[in-house]
Order: C-alpha cells, then structure tokens, then sequence
C-alpha cells in the first residue's frame, strides 16, 4: 500500500551455484521454524518498516535494494526510531547497538542466499514481482520461504511460477508497519501448512495478530478498503460533495482515523488504482471498476502525499501537512445570512428525538420537544433529563447548566404547540409516508418563514418538502446517534431549498457546535453511501465462507484503523435498519453491486436482527 523499491536483477541465474533439492523439489524437512535470518526485498517505506520489526525483535535481516540511496534512508530510519526508543526508555542503549548489528543491506539478490524466510516487497508490477521469485528460486536454500508482500496480485500465479509453489505464501503488512498490528498471512492451494505455520508464529512473537486469509485481490482488509475509497472518489468527481466534506463526514460521523480521500494520498493514487484494477478483473464488480478520477490523476503524476499533490495540494512530496490550493472552500461564507432562529420544535419521542432536543436546549434554545401524547413526550425529556444528570457524573456539565438545559425544554402532546418555533425538526419513523403526514401537519401549524427539517437518513428530502406549500423552506439535517455525542450533521438541500434556509441551517449547525458538510438529495447522502455498501460486501466475504465474521472484524480494526468492525456495527445498528437503507441505496443507483446480500435478508427474515434482539451475526446475552 506504499512506495515499495526495486533490487538488483542483475544476478545471472544460471551461474549462482544451486543447493540440490529433491526431485519433487520438495523442501526436506518442511520449512524452518525458526526464521531466524529474514531477507527483505525492496527497501521503501514498508520494506523498511518491516526490516524494523524484525530486527529490534532480534532477527538477523538482509536488507536488499538496487537504490543505494533507498538502503541508506532504511539505515537512517533504524536509527532514528531506536534513538528515539532509549530516549522514551523502551530499549537500552547497548540494546540499540545490537539492533542495528543485526540490519545489513546490500544490492544483490544473491544475499539472501542464507535467509530462513525472504520477504518481496517491490512495486505492485507482476513480471517484476515473478523475476525477483524466479532469481531467488536459484539463490535461497530448499527449505526456505518465499513470501510476496502484494495485496492486489495473485500469489497462487507467483507460486505457480516459481520452482517450488509449496513455499510460496502471502505476508501483508500494513503501513506503518510497526504501529499496525494486522499481518494477512494469505495461502494459495499450493502452499504448504508447514510454510503457513511458521510464518504465522513468527508474526505472533513480533507482536502482530496474524489472520490466515486464501489468494483474492485485496484479501480482506483491502478487499473491503479499496471499494470504500473508490467510491468516495466517484462522488468527488461527481461534484456531489467536496473533499474536505467527504472526509470530515467519515471521520466524525463513523469514527475513522483518516477520511477516504486523505487516506487515498497516503496510499498513493496510482497504487490504489492498482489494487482496484485487479479486484475488478476478478470481480467484475462496478464497485470496484476504479474511479476515472483515479487514472487521470494517476497519469498526470499526481498520486498523492509522495508527489506533493493528489486530491490535496501538500507544502512538499512526502509531506503529511497539506496547504490550501483552488479547491481549497473559502471561509467567509456568510452566516448571518439566513434566518433568525431562537426557539426549536422537535417532533418526536425515541432516542434521536430527546438527543437532538438535548443539543438544542444545551446551546441555549427555546425547545418544543412535542410527541403523539403528553406521556410520550414527558417520557422523552426524563431521558433528556438522564442525559444531562450523566453529564454532570462525568465533569461535562455544570448542575446549574443542567438544570437550565432541562428547564429550556417543554413537554407537548400536540404539534400545534410549534406554532412559533423558529425552526421545527422532525426525528419520527423512517417511513416516508409517516413523515409526509408530519409535514403536511407541519404547513400548517408553523409560522410563515419558520424553517422544517427532516433528519430522515435514507428518504427523499424532497418527497417530504413536497408535502407542504412552502417547500422552498424545507431541508434535511441528519444528526448521527448519539446526537449529544456526534459532532457530524448531514445539511441536505433539495432542488428547491432556499439559499437563506441553507445559511441558516448552517448557522444553526454552528451555534450547537457541530460541523455541518453540504450534500445533496440523494439516497444515503455521503455517509450512508459509503458505509453501507461497505458493510454489504463484508457480509458476502462471509456468504461466500472467503472469512469469518471475527476475522473480518479484526482486519477492520488492526489493519485499518477502524473503531468497529462492521459486523459490530452491523448488530449495533440492527440488520433489519442496514437491510432497508441498503435497499434503498440500490433502488436510486441501481447498481447490481448494491444489492443486498442474501445473508443479510436470511437473517432479518429469520428475526436476528443484532443486539436488539440477542442474535445477529454472533449472539448476545439478554438482559
């Protein structure tokens, strides 16, 4: 997933005098267990990191590349991070010394020719892959591993071509490779146990959490990555929501490390093109065809952080900080544009309901919270009024600002109580006509020139402004559950929003502190739109028994960063909630890589619908 270096191919073959093996060609004794001695082949950013790990854990390693200048900075990294370990005293000096002992690099192949184990980790280009494997086979020792660091090439081709299969295997790290615990230890129906077996060990005792994977592109962590990425990438180019807005949407509203655009810099453009070039040649699955934006940007050299410059423009090649640029948004959008806003309605009485009156009322607004009957909505403000008293257990909240907050809300049976809101929200059913009957209720009831807002996730904002006579004054703001909790808020504007309603809603946004992104009126907006077919594909790695619902999960979290695995998050949200809005996504795209796993409707028409009903796909105790 990163730069990777090129060795010395110079080696003539046929002179390196070879170590006789059997006429099977069969290692003897089944492969070393120890792998004491590691070469690495192709020391960029991830050769190097893996040359790292394996050395401070007190492995001899042979580093190998053709660019002097590529093992020079590999040694300058082994310094540089083990200075760094005695100053934060993790290692002793003469520990240190001894680490950097035990790193050795040189331009030849034909210095592996006493590894345990070679690692190859040079670019993802398949004929340079197999000539480095084609040298090797006449340079390492019968018994020794070969393992490929690719995660978009097929390792059952690159074994098949080799002189012995049975010791070909996949060893994928994860940049950085010292910090990132997954390793994807990936088999092809050649490979020997005993190869998979030692492998696998050594992976534990570097502190890494292997997982055993079979040979498709992407295995599963990219697999499942590389699709999500892409499709980010199609709706920038689309110009449906600008890259800042993508990226913040997915970190704030799924809780990931890096949004999928930065995250396609940090990869590399034209290595993301790559891997989806290849998943695509297997699958034939749109999804995965790579975006066009991809290849253009590719081919003119901007492939990310490396070049300087890729979706976003950096202050140097390889540098993390980026600096405004053409497409960089303006920050002197007025706010006051919009409409004033001082009392909200929140129409409503389950959980997302009470948390966005809650939002409201902290923020200092007047707040109608009004539900299909007193009870329900006094029901509603005592879970408000729990909230708040948590809040306050916590340190996040004074007890005189609770007790004001609580004081700001008002309990309704009746939506003719928003006759003088300023802003009225609605947060009922996710069922379209449940919220067109709302609306219509809405028209009439609130005031000329008051706002109306959906927090539907899935629906036809429009369908719901169409419902009333003034649909220019109606928009859609998602919050994310918990709403107390989630900073994201989704501002989607129809065809007929008015500009002053979109200031305003923004305005607001920004007097509750949370960071509003602009989309528009489609099925799933930008979050759901990413996340959801994400989440169907891990479903059919499990329906096609490719990995199980742990061992994806794990990927997920260790090898990208990931806060849940989507088969957590998947019985968290309630499959019964992810089938609907998947259905939904594929109805408006109608794109077969869509639609809903079969698994996924399996399981919902057989009642296990996650958490709330103590099985989905793993099974929780009832409380």
């Amino acid at each position: 997933m990163d730069r990777k270096s090129t060795p010395d191919l110079s080696t003539d073959v046929s002179t390196v005098p070879k170590v006789s093996t059997s006429s099977t060609g069969s290692p003897p004794a089944g492969a070393p267990q120890a792998l004491a001695t590691v070469a690495v082949v192709g020391l960029g950013t991830m050769g190097t990191g893996i040359a790292e790990i394996l050395t401070r854990a007190g492995r001899e390693v042979i580093g190998i590349d053709i660019d002097d200048a590529a093992a020079r900075r590999a040694v300058a990294a082994l310094e540089a991070s083990t200075a760094r370990a005695v100053r934060r005293e993790r290692v002793t000096e003469r520990e240190r010394q001894d680490a950097l002992a035990r790193f050795r690099t040189f331009r030849d192949l034909q210095a592996a020719a006493e590894a345990d184990l070679v690692i190859e980790v040079v670019p993802e280009e398949y004929e340079l892959k197999r000539q480095v494997f084609t040298a090797l086979d006449g340079i390492v020792r019968p018994d020794a591993i070969l393992a490929t660091g690719t995660n978009a090439l097929s390792v059952t081709r690159l074994a098949a071509d080799s002189a012995h299969p049975e010791r070909v295997l996949g060893l994928h790290f994860f940049n950085p490779a010292p910090a990132m615990k997954l390793v994807e230890v990936v088999s092809s129906v050649l490979t020997a146990p005993t190869a998979v077996t030692a492998v696998t060990e050594l992976a534990r005792e570097l502190g890494k959490d292997p997982i055993a994977v079979g040979d498709r592109p992407g295995f599963v962590a990219d697999g499942l990555l590389f699709g999500y990425l892409n499709q980010a990438a199609a709706m920038y180019e689309s110009r449906y929501a600008t890259r800042e807005d993508i990226d913040a949407a997915m970190k704030l509203g799924c809780g990931l490390p890096m949004g999928p655009l930065a995250l396609l810099d940090l990869i590399g453009v034209d290595t993301a093109r790559t891997v989806l070039e290849a998943m695509y040649a297997a699958s034939r699955d749109r999804l995965h065809a790579p975006a066009p934006i991809l290849g253009q940007l590719a081919e003119a050299g901007l492939t990310g952080r490396k070049a300087g410059r890729g979706f976003y423009t950096y202050e140097a090649p390889g540098s993390a900080v980026t600096v405004p640029d053409d497409r960089t948004p303006t920050t002197t959008q007025d706010l006051d544009a919009g409409r004033t806003v001082r009392s909200v309605g929140v129409a409503g009485s389950g959980t997302m309901a009470s948390g966005i009156a809650e939002v409201f009322a902290k923020a200092g607004f007047q707040v109608v919270l009004a539900a299909r009957s007193l009870e329900k909505a006094e029901a509603a403000k005592a879970r408000i009024a729990k909230s708040l008293d948590r809040s306050v257990a916590k340190g996040r909240l004074t007890a005189e600002a609770r007790e004001t907050a609580l004081a700001a809300v008002t309990a309704a049976g009746s939506l003719e109580s928003f006759a003088d809101v300023d802003l009225a929200v609605e947060a009922v059913a996710e069922d379209l006509g449940v919220k067109q009957q709302l609306f219509a209720t809405l028209d009439k009831v609130c005031k000329p020139g008051a706002v109306l807002a959906t927090t539907t996730s899935s629906l036809p904002v429009v369908a719901c402004a169409r419902a009333t006579s003034r649909p220019q004054d109606v928009v859609g703001m998602h919050f994310f559950n918990p709403a107390p909790a989630m900073k994201l808020v989704e501002v989607v504007r129809t065809v007929l929003t008015a500009d002053d309603v979109h200031a305003t809603v923004r305005a607001v946004c920004a007097q509750v502190r949370k960071h509003p992104v602009d989309c528009g009126d489609r099925a799933g907006f930008i979050v759901n739109a990413l996340l959801f077919p994400y989440l169907n594909n891990a479903v059919k790695m499990v329906q096609e028994h490719y990995a199980t619902p742990d061992a994806i999960d794990a990927a997920m979290k260790l090898g990208g960063g990931y806060p849940m695995g989507p088969f957590e998050l998947l019985d968290v949200v309630g499959l019964d909630v992810s089938l609907a809005i998947e259905k939904v996504l594929h109805a408006e795209f109608r794109d077969p890589g869509l639609a809903p796993a079969p698994l996924l409707e399996h399981l919902v028409a057989a009642g296990c619908l996650g958490r709330k009903t103590g099985r989905g796909f793993r099974e929780y105790a009832r409380r």
